[in-house]
Parts: C-alpha cells; sequence; structure tokens
C-alpha cells in the first residue's frame, strides 16, 4: 500500500533525525492508533489514469505516490491556489502540506483536519512538534513522526505560510457516524483502518471503527472520501451529556472553550465533524502525557478523569456535528 511504500522511503532521512517518543502506554488503543505492518509491497504502477467521482482530472499511481511532487489535487477548484510549502514542499524533510493533509486541509483519519484552523492555532502546534512536545502516545506511528521531522526541518516563513493558508480553507465533513454493536472486520492500511479482504462483522466492544466507504478512493487520495465511523450504541447520547453538561462534574463542558457549536472559539481549535480516531488520540496523548505543547495545560483537569468509555462516547459525539 502507499503508506507502506511511504515508510520505506523516509527511513533514511529519518534515520538523520533525533524524535523524541516517550513509551507507549501498555493499553494504549490500537484501534485509534493504528500501525501498518512491515514487509508491504508496492502497489504497481500500470501507467493508466486514475479517476475519481466529480472530478476531471487525472493521475497515474506514479503521481499519487510521489510525495516530493506536485500534490494530488483532484477539486482544485474548491480552495484557494496553494502556496509552495502545500503544494510542493522543500525535499527532503519538508514534504508537502497537502499531501497529507490534502489541497483542502480535509485531512484522513491518520491525521489532523487543518482547513479552518486559526493560523495562531497551527503554528503553535507546530511549534509543539518541533520542541517535542506531541511524540504521541505510539513509536511506531509513521504519520506522527514525520509531523516531528518536518517541524524541525520546516522555516518559520513556511509555517506562516502554510498555516495562512489552511485558515482561509472553510471546513468541512465528510464522516458519517454509525451506532451499532457490531463493525465490520478491518486491517490497517495507509496508517487507517479499512474493511478486512475477507469481509465479515465483530462486536465493536468499546471502540471506534472509522474507515473509508471507498478504499480506493481514499488510496487515491481524493479529499471528499467519505468516512464511515462505527460507534458503540448509546454512545452519541452519553457523548453529549459529557460534552454538553460535564456529566455532573466529570470534566468541563466542551462550548466553554471550544464555542457553542464545537465550532472552535478564537485559537481554540474546531472540534465538531473532526475525525473520532484523530480526536480520540489527542484526548488520549493530553491524559497520559504525550501531548504537552500549546494550551494543553488547560485540557488536563479536563481529561484527568476521563474513561477510556467516556473519550469514546465525547469523540463519536463531537464527531457527529456538522463544522
Amino acid at each position: 500500500m502507499l503508506m507502506r511504500n511511504l515508510a520505506r522511503k523516509f527511513v533514511a532521512p529519518l534515520a538523520a533525525i533525533t524524535v523524541a517518543v516517550g513509551a507507549p502506554a501498555a493499553d494504549v488503543p490500537a484501534w485509534a492508533f493504528p500501525v501498518v505492518a512491515p514487509g508491504g509491497r508496492a502497489v504497481p504502477d500500470d501507467g493508466s489514469a486514475k479517476h475519481v467521482p466529480n472530478s476531471r482530472v487525472t493521475f497515474t499511481r506514479h503521481q499519487l505516490d510521489e510525495i516530493s511532487g506536485q500534490v494530488p489535487d483532484w477539486h482544485p477548484d474548491e480552495h484557494p491556489p496553494m502556496p509552495a510549502i502545500v503544494a510542493k514542499g522543500r525535499p527532503p524533510l519538508v514534504f508537502a502540506c497537502g499531501y497529507c493533509h490534502l489541497p483542502t486541509g480535509a485531512g484522513r483519519p491518520e491525521n489532523a483536519s487543518l482547513a479552518g484552523l486559526t493560523p495562531a492555532y497551527v503554528k503553535q502546534q507546530m511549534i509543539a512538534f518541533r520542541n517535542g512536545e506531541r511524540p504521541g502516545s505510539a513509536a511506531g506511528r509513521l504519520p506522527q513522526n514525520l509531523m516531528v521531522a518536518l517541524a524541525k526541518a520546516a522555516t518559520d516563513a513556511e509555517i506562516n505560510e502554510a498555516a495562512g493558508y489552511f485558515a482561509s480553507v472553510k471546513p468541512a465533513s465528510f464522516v458519517t457516524v454509525i451506532e451499532s454493536s457490531i463493525a465490520p472486520k478491518t486491517i490497517v492500511a495507509g496508517w487507517m483502518l479499512t474493511a478486512a479482504t475477507a469481509g465479515g462483522t465483530e462486536p465493536i466492544g468499546n471502540r471506534i471503527v472509522e474507515m473509508p466507504a471507498d478504499f480506493q478512493r481514499a488510496e487515491n487520495r481524493d479529499s471528499r472520501t467519505p468516512y464511515l465511523a462505527y460507534v458503540p450504541l448509546g454512545s452519541l447520547q452519553r457523548g453529549g451529556e459529557l460534552v454538553t453538561t460535564g456529566g455532573k462534574g466529570r470534566t468541563v463542558q466542551c462550548a466553554t472553550c471550544h464555542g457553542p457549536e464545537l465550532k472552535g472559539l478564537a485559537d481554540v481549535p474546531r472540534l465538531a465533524g473532526r475525525s473520532p480516531s484523530y480526536l480520540m488520540r489527542q484526548l488520549y496523548d493530553l491524559k497520559n502525557g504525550a501531548r504537552t505543547g500549546g494550551a494543553s495545560a488547560l485540557m488536563k483537569p479536563v481529561v484527568a478523569n476521563l474513561t477510556d468509555e467516556d473519550m469514546v462516547a465525547i469523540v463519536a459525539y463531537v464527531a457527529s456535528r456538522q463544522p
């Protein structure tokens, strides 16, 4: 798969960088921190033109896989002109922001949606990555390690330019949240979950199964790829109570800082409509101390008393809101 190819491609440059990584917690939820197994084979390029729905643009497999070139942009009319740092990056270590986070800033389950975040917030987080304050709870996750490497290599001017660009893009959500007692069986591909080749279902338990509705669209890096998030029965009601009331002192009402509709307030980021897998990683990292930069100290009392079940419910609820 593509991201397995990327893992091999970046072994050499990443080896030259010291990445501060805290020891992963023994009970880290694998569904939120999926790690691609080693030994994947590259998808061969047959030279044919690839297509996605509602786009007249075409790309070959090579163009879709080439992180060091122009980023694949299936819907160029949906965003302003991309600055060089977003569209091309600065090889070998300053990768194009638009490759992983997509030209619209929509992001994918393995990373963050950046669309509509304020420049100050984005810059604050890049400094946190640079300073070793966001190593993540799972040392083997390439997307997190690449962000640390990129933040160390990027200039302040490049960060400012990228932050300004993504702030100018209107956010959109492509996640459909589905309450269920069962979920499709999955494998890890592209650093996210996707349906197992053999099919089948299994009990959902206390987890969220977020996966592309069409893995090929995700593999082709279509910024409009729809995602399905299977969440436990009752989690939306439970999450709504925790988010809106604080759960009788268990936590703090999210709207206090993130705005009445969870769409962000000043430099506090939007929660509504974001990937529940991403949000779970952030709550988990904040609680166990793997995320300490920026305004993270303000979140410590918010997450201190939350159980994993609480966090699953909270992120399921906020992911179901419109951005």
